[in-house]
């Protein structure tokens, strides 16, 4: 992990990408318990605009000699699935991630407020289970966590989450 985390780091110095965040399961390791993940998921902000802003990523693969797997990439035996900000939220996401650790790696993982509002904002059963799993674990800042869920049209969706989650 330590030395893909180190190649993705030179992709912002090779021009391909302006900033990043590790999102989905592997971020939210960082704050719960593990979690049964197959990849590392990576938003990024393109360096340049364009239609097909994941071909540097996939030059540079070639080049560098990582193989792609459909969607993936397999760096030093991860398979990393490079995500373009598709939104506002996750644009917000990548430029306030948390600078972590890995061993003697830094790395910028998107915050737990961030990861419970993305995952909210996806819906999928695994998404609600992971906001859950992160609410529960009472490492989200509840008052940025409020400001987040404001300013990207959350609210009523966290309500009905909270709500259901008292039903059970």
């Amino acid at each position: 992990m330590e030395q893909t985390l180190r190649v993705i780091d030179s992709l912002i110095g090779r021009g391909i990408f302006k900033a990043y965040a590790i999102g989905g399961g592997i971020a939210a390791t960082y704050y719960i318990e593990p979690i049964l993940t197959y990849d590392l998921d990576i938003f990024f902000v393109p360096a340049k605009a364009g239609i097909d802003v994941l071909a540097p990523i996939y030059a540079y693969a070639e080049k560098a000699g990582y193989a792609a797997q459909g969607e993936m990439i397999l760096i030093e035996g991860i398979p990393v699935q490079f995500i373009p900000v598709y939104n506002d939220l996750i644009r917000e996401a990548v430029d306030n991630a948390a600078t972590l650790r890995y061993r003697d790696t830094e790395a910028k993982v998107v915050t737990a407020e961030y990861l419970a509002a993305i995952a909210l904002q996806t819906g999928r059963p695994k998404d609600r289970e992971r906001v859950a799993r992160i609410l529960e674990a009472a490492v989200v800042d509840r008052t940025a966590l409020s400001r987040i869920l404001k300013t990207h049209g959350l609210e009523e969706k966290f309500k009905r989450f909270e709500e259901e989650g008292r039903d059970r």
